[in-house]
Formats: C-alpha cells, sequence, structure tokens
C-alpha cells in the first residue's frame, strides 16, 4: 500500500511539472486567429524536435473562399496541391532568449514561405506568431491561443 502511494504522488509530481514546463513553452496546441479576419483560422500543433520548433495543422476552420479540399494550390515546393492539414507550416524555430526565431513559417493562402519569430506571453495562454521578409519590420503579426 505504501508502495503505490508513493507511485501515485510521484506520478502526479511528474504530471505537475510536465505541466508547468509547457506553460513556458510553446509546445502544445493552438488556435489561430486571422490577423486580418480576426476569425479563428486552424488548430496547430506545436512540438519540440531535438530543440526545434515544428508546428503542424491540426483542423482548419472554413472562411469564404476556402479551397473546401483545403488543399496548398499556391505553394510552390513539394507541398504543391497537398492537404494543408497534416502539413508542417512553422519549422526551424530555435530558442533565442525570451523568443525562438530562426526558423520559417509557410502562409498556405500564397504558398509563400517567411522568416519566422514567435513569443510566449508571460502566462502562457497566447502566442505571437511574426512572420517577415528580410528583419523583424516588414512583416506581420497573429496571435494564437492555447487550446
Amino acid at each position: 500500500m505504501k508502495a503505490m502511494k508513493c507511485l501515485f504522488v510521484t506520478a502526479i509530481l511528474m504530471l505537475a511539472s510536465s505541466l508547468v514546463a509547457a506553460a513556458g513553452s510553446p509546445v502544445g496546441v493552438w488556435r489561430s486567429i486571422d490577423d486580418k479576419t480576426r476569425q479563428e483560422r486552424s488548430i496547430i500543433r506545436i512540438t519540440d524536435e531535438n530543440g526545434e520548433l515544428k508546428g503542424v495543422v491540426e483542423k482548419i476552420f472554413d472562411q469564404p473562399g476556402d479551397d473546401p479540399a483545403h488543399l496548398c494550390k499556391e505553394c510552390k515546393d513539394e507541398r504543391k496541391d497537398k492537404p494543408i492539414i497534416g502539413m508542417a507550416i512553422l519549422w526551424g524555430l530555435k530558442k533565442d532568449g525570451d523568443a525562438w526565431a530562426g526558423g520559417e513559417i509557410l502562409d498556405p493562402k500564397n504558398g509563400k514561405i517567411y522568416r519566422c519569430k514567435i513569443t510566449l506571453s508571460e502566462d502562457g495562454k497566447s502566442l505571437n506568431v511574426r512572420g517577415f521578409i528580410g528583419i523583424s519590420l516588414i512583416g506581420r503579426s497573429q496571435t494564437w491561443y492555447r487550446e
């Protein structure tokens, strides 16, 4: 019985520590909001693969004018005409001070790939995602919300 209690307490502590770690990290599931329409756009899962963040689309919320098949029609590389659901749209970001930078993000609407920087809010509930060309001043941002 004592061993069972010890195992239970250990499991609870491990779960609590992983939740605290996730709050200080962008790893997890996020709801993206379109910066122009202010409508929810997609659900994206961010994972850490060997110290680099990767974001994959898990769900798309239909918008007027969307391709019903949700294919990346405008992509120029091997992603062309592939389903956006299951596609990596964010990759290569590494921890850089209070942000994650040095990676890229794909905009499936226009098929363009931009440099990317993300910053997690202090409470860990929102993520500022900035895509840009050249320097961060020339770009646009979205706020994503933790699911």
